[in-house]
């Protein structure tokens, strides 16, 4: 407590005064008290004098004020006026509360809420917290950033708004369950996001308990998961493909091992032979995710087994593109012809040569689009048309025939054997 005159001149100062601002009685007493206020707050006592010269009592303000020591002590500030027998104001009495710890807690608080705010407004998920009955009564900044929502249009149940219909009931059930239970619950399902776009969350809350166990509040996050479901349906076809594809390459390599004549002695190479030609194709296949394969890709990956004898072949055509299936119904082809080539026709001699040609007539006679690749060969030794047909036929003409729906021309011409496919172009797709 301390006594002043309306000039500002301490006449009185108390033992709590003492221990507040570090001044003793003798020392303070006849000083004016504008040396405890700060030099940015002196317009403080210039209106405390105004109001107290009017007879009026200061209301009780928080403020600084300065020690002996010169450092700074939070205070709460109350000035009465002191009036004379004839009430007339003579002086004011002024009551300092000290604050100090008050203001330390409060700015602990600020602190916390602030670090809590940095925390939670910045984690990837989108979180809240509900009353034990399950209403909400608080969302981090993301949810408001994803929802385009604001606190009114949240507060208790009013997140329904922004969850798909198909799924709302069953999770508004699931829910309600176990808020009333008090067990921690996780569900996955649609939210609205505020351009209009559905996006999968995975969604936990788990209880906050007092000491005696009882549920305060229920805190939740969202995730979004829709990149990883996306991504496990994307694992889940491919599993799908690469069973179908095994259990294909397995009944073609079965195939190729009933088909082929067994009384031959080459036999075990022939049949080697085949089934390097299908892993190259399915080389091609799998760097290229089983997507379409450009025709030159597909040749190029069966020519690579000639060898030198690759310099001898010579390609030629437009940029086409096959489906995985024809792909592999023309690489079988062009192997088996490769391989046949290498052994008994152009590619036996140096000076053989073979042409690959492939186009693409977008108008046919018969008014739809057709594709024509064609294996001629020159130079090599005199051929001959084989006694029987064997299964290195059916490779060349029946397989692409019922796969691509395909006219398959196969000529043993003395100058050299040649083969050539018209197809529909629907049917490279």
């Amino acid at each position: 407590m301390v006594g002043k005159t309306l000039a500002g001149e301490i006449l009185s100062w108390n033992a709590a005064a003492e221990r507040v601002f570090g001044w003793t009685h003798d020392e303070i007493v006849g000083r004016n008290i504008r040396e405890l206020i700060p030099s940015d707050r002196q317009s403080e006592e210039d209106a405390i004098i105004a109001r107290i010269s009017q007879g009026l009592r200061m209301p009780t303000f928080e403020t600084v004020r300065i020690r002996k020591d010169g450092s700074e002590v939070h205070v709460a500030v109350t000035v009465s006026p002191v009036l004379d027998r004839h009430g007339n104001v003579v002086a004011a009495s002024k009551i300092a509360r000290d604050i100090s710890a008050k203001k330390a807690t409060l700015l602990r608080l600020e602190e916390s809420e602030h670090r809590f705010r940095l925390l939670a407004d910045n984690i990837s998920q989108l979180a809240w917290i509900a009353d034990r009955e399950g209403g909400i009564f608080w969302y981090n900044q993301r949810w408001f950033d994803y929802t385009g929502t604001t606190l009114e249009e949240m507060q208790g149940w009013g997140w329904k708004a922004v969850h798909h219909p198909d799924h709302l009931e069953r999770v508004v059930t699931k829910v309600s369950a176990h808020f009333q239970s008090g067990e921690d619950w996780e569900d996955t399902f649609p939210l609205r996001s505020a351009d209009g776009e559905w996006r999968w969350f995975l969604s936990r809350a788990k209880t906050i308990r007092d000491a005696a166990g009882e549920v305060l509040c229920w805190f939740g996050t969202n995730t979004d998961v829709t990149e990883m479901r996306d991504a496990e349906e994307r694992i889940e076809l491919l599993l799908q493909e690469v069973n179908h594809r095994s259990k294909n390459m397995l009944a073609i390599v079965q195939s190729l091992a009933r088909r082929s004549d067994v009384a031959r002695p080459d036999f075990i190479e022939r049949l080697e032979q085949r089934i390097r030609g299908l892993a190259a194709n399915q080389d091609v296949l799998v760097r290229r995710a089983w997507s379409d394969i450009p025709v030159m890709e597909m040749i190029e990956a069966q020519l690579r087994s000639l060898g030198e004898s690759r310099d001898q072949v010579h390609c030629e055509g437009p940029a086409i593109v096959l489906s995985p299936g024809a792909a592999e119904a023309l690489a079988m082809a062009l192997h088996e012809m490769g391989t046949n080539a290498l052994k008994y026709g152009a590619l036996s001699v140096p000076d053989g040569r073979v042409a690959i040609g492939w186009s693409l007539d977008p108008q046919a006679a018969d008014g739809t689009a057709r594709f024509r690749i064609r294996w001629i060969e020159r130079g090599g030794p005199p051929v001959a048309a084989p006694e029987h047909k064997g299964f290195g036929t059916r490779i060349l003409v029946d397989v692409p025939r019922v796969k691509l729906r395909a006219e398959v021309t196969v000529r043993f011409d003395p100058e050299g054997f040649a083969w050539e496919l018209d197809c529909p172009a629907s049917a490279l797709g």
